[in-house]
């Protein structure tokens, strides 16, 4: 009897506490990718867990019979809550009105049988350890299966199996742990009900293997009704979930569930981002884009003769993979990312913005906006002030800045860290219907130029912009005006918190 347990023991307690934590990531995740507001999404379902653990606990008191059937049973309910908890919220977000509800209700109750596993599987060893070795042990696993999770989550788990599959396998393994410990503890199980038991964890097994085979079709399934519109591409890549979709009106790119673009506008959108800052620059040669893997910007970029070069930073391959692969892309942005002039970088672009040594006539940056704080850091001074460094003197730089209308303390905190970074920045909008009115910022290295007045002469066609729409667009009506902000720096990343608050507010 002592090596059975000893080896439920070991392998269990690391199962346990890798499968809790796995579960607690993903519905954290999934909070902040449907929800928005990442940082008190994941503060809330980490506190709803960990206060739900010590209730299992605490439950755990009164169970004083059948333990061993107890802890299987426990097992195998947590392995079908859990691994169905990703599927299930991926539904109840496009069906069920109290998402919310729901979500927080879900995190309780896997945290719930979480607390309950441990202190079920020590009682029944107890008679079989030294009671300071089993503790020891016990939590010395346990923090083990927490490290595990916590390395296996981002690195390997998400990006390569996405969060519905993550959550079915997990599930699996719960389920094939429960069935393991029908024959490990047998010596303590009732022969009563026995054959029913193992019949109920190969059913659970069952039906989440089948749920790990259909999880894509189970996952576009689910995106289509979130966002409307049968998908013609996703991946799940290690930063990001890429989903196109495709209308009647033409397609559009989801990153994270947050549209990027739609392409029956998006011109709108470029045009305003590019050329302010390229019109204004005397015949630009080499220019960087930050951001904008899908090549849009860049084609906006070569519609000046005079440039020689264009360096694309994007950190994602396989957003820069689809802006030279994908027909539909390809054909938006014009082949501009197979053009012999540009040459397309997969790097972080703080990390490469830090190390490199190349100089710039323009740059254009296209990040998504600061809803996470590995976005965030492309906002702040640090970043500003290391971009410096590669711009000449009479360089020209153009941002995407959020909307004005729906977050003004984000956008004029945009505004004023990059004052304070040394940069002369006007802000401008333009209307883009997709998206509403958006904001952008105009910024030289020295107050002296102004304005863009004017559109290069050398420009190619244009569907949007003309020369008045380009002055009007410096000219902020009375709803956007400046707004007193705090800078966004790298020790307090104080534009996420502006951007979490505000879109949520708006929705």
């Amino acid at each position: 009897m002592n090596r059975a347990p000893l080896a439920l023991l070991y392998l269990n307690v690391l199962i346990i506490a890798t499968c809790g934590l796995i579960y607690e990531l993903l519905a954290g995740t999934l909070a902040s990718y449907l929800l928005g507001d990442s940082v008190t999404q994941f503060s809330l379902v980490i506190g709803v867990y960990l206060s739900a653990l010590g209730v299992g606990s605490w439950l755990s008191q009164y169970v004083l019979n059948k333990l061993a059937r107890t802890f299987i049973e426990v097992e195998l309910a947590l392995a079908l809550i859990g691994g169905l908890s990703a599927p299930f919220l991926f539904v109840a977000f496009a069906w069920i009105e109290w998402f919310q509800v729901s979500l927080f209700g879900l995190v309780f109750v896997i945290g719930t049988l979480v607390g309950l596993e441990l202190p079920l599987l020590m009682r029944i060893l107890k008679e079989h350890l030294d009671f300071n070795d089993l503790v020891s042990r016990a939590l010395t696993f346990d923090y083990i299966g927490a490290l595990l999770a916590s390395l296996l989550f981002p690195i390997l788990l998400v990006p390569q199996l996405g969060l519905v599959r993550t959550s079915l396998v997990f599930g699996t393994l719960n389920a094939l742990v429960g069935l393991w410990g029908t024959y490990l503890l047998r010596p303590i199980l009732s022969e009563k009900g026995l054959a029913g038991l193992r019949g109920r964890a190969m059913l659970v097994v069952g039906l989440l293997i089948v749920g790990i085979i259909k999880a894509e079709s189970f996952t576009t399934i689910a995106e289509e009704a979130m966002l409307a519109n049968p998908i013609v591409y996703a991946k799940q890549t290690p930063y990001q979930r890429i989903v196109v979709t495709q209308n009647q009106r033409g397609f559009q790119l989801h990153l994270n569930g947050h549209l990027q673009f739609n392409s029956a506008d998006e011109y709108r959108y470029h045009e305003a981002l590019v050329h302010p800052a390229m019109s204004a620059s005397d015949a630009p040669k080499h220019v960087l884009v930050l951001g904008g893997g899908d090549g849009l910007a860049v084609r906006e970029v070569l519609k000046y003769s005079s440039v020689e070069s264009v360096t694309l930073v994007d950190i994602d391959p396989e957003i820069t993979k689809l802006g030279k692969e994908f027909g539909l892309m390809v054909d938006l942005n014009q082949r501009s990312l197979l053009d012999p002039r540009v040459t397309v970088i997969n790097q972080d672009a703080f990390i490469w913005v830090r190390d490199s040594s190349q100089l710039f006539d323009i740059a254009i940056i296209d990040f998504p906006d600061p809803g996470s704080y590995s976005v965030g850091k492309l906002y702040t001074t640090r970043f500003y002030q290391m971009l410096r460094r590669h711009l000449t003197d009479t360089a020209r730089i153009s941002i995407q800045c959020t909307s004005p209308l729906v977050a003004p303390q984000s956008y004029w905190c945009v505004i004023n860290t990059l004052k304070d970074s040394g940069f002369d920045a006007i802000p401008y909008c333009a209307s883009v219907p997709s998206f509403g009115v958006w904001g952008f910022a105009y910024a030289t290295m020295s107050p002296a130029d102004g304005k863009p007045i004017e559109l290069a002469e050398s420009i190619g066609p244009l569907r949007f912009l003309t020369p008045s729409l380009l002055k009007s667009m410096f000219e902020l009506p009375m709803d956007i005006r400046p707004t007193a902000t705090d800078l966004n720096r790298l020790n307090n990343q104080v534009l996420v918190r502006y951007y979490d608050k505000e879109w949520s507010q708006s929705e």
